[in-house]
């Protein structure tokens, strides 16, 4: 699913101050993995999912997303393929404020060129899996943050994407909800066959994966697997 070799990122502030965010990173993921990546403030794993997540360039290396060598893409190749691959899931919902349940759910439907009776027929239908079919027509401020993030989780899921990013998802949640949030991610993966990347600082998180990999500096510290995961909030 992922392949990553020698892959570095800097951002470049004006000499003397280039940032290496990420030095030399070495990865493979396989299809339906459920695994989360650790790191202190500032140890690059934001940068790599979205480099993962098509969401920024990368400077030296090779990432190849499922057979797609993911460098020198246009803007236009590059966004089919994010649209196509590639669900997201953000701590902040990032759902938009003036758009109902349903609609924000559709709105990856909507620029992949799907009719809206059909896009709506299926955002109801996610909603309806993640118990939230009479939230439908609610906007973003008459929804709780776990029904937000179900909201986000549903939107991730619609088009069917063979991975799925998640920045610090639990991060704004309450112990509860956090739990209830990572059940239903592993639930999906479990069921879908989804791929599962987690970017998170909380233990309880990594926990509940099966592979953790750590991030110091840019570089991978460790990479190991969980033969005991479990939901522990």
């Amino acid at each position: 699913m992922i392949k990553i070799r020698n892959l570095n990122k800097t951002y470049n502030l004006g000499s003397p101050n280039a940032l290496h965010v990420l030095k030399g990173i070495d990865m493979d993921v396989k299809g339906g993995e459920f695994l989360s990546i650790m790191g202190a403030s500032g140890s690059g794993k934001s940068t790599l999912l979205n480099v993962i997540g098509i969401l920024d360039n990368y400077d030296t290396g090779e990432y190849i997303l499922d057979g797609t060598l993911v460098k020198g893409l246009s803007e236009t190749r590059a966004a089919e393929l994010r649209n196509r691959k590639v669900g997201f899931i953000f701590q902040s919902f990032n759902l938009i404020s003036f758009k109902n349940a349903m609609e924000n759910v559709a709105l990856p439907l909507y620029y992949n060129g799907v009719p809206r009776k059909k896009r709506n027929a299926l955002a109801m239908e996610y909603l309806e899996k993640l118990g939230l079919g009479e939230h439908a027509d609610h906007l973003p401020n008459e929804l709780s943050g776990g029904q937000k993030q179900r909201v986000a989780i549903a939107r991730a899921l619609i088009s069917r994407p063979s991975i799925i990013l998640a920045d610090e998802p639990t991060g704004a949640l309450d112990t509860t909800t956090s739990r209830e949030v990572i059940e239903i991610m592993r639930d999906v993966n479990l069921k879908e066959g989804i791929t599962m990347l987690i970017v998170t600082h909380e233990a309880a998180v990594a926990k509940a994966t099966d592979r953790v990999i750590y991030l110091r500096d840019g570089k991978i510290e460790s990479d190991k697997h969980n033969p005991n995961p479990v939901i522990e909030f």
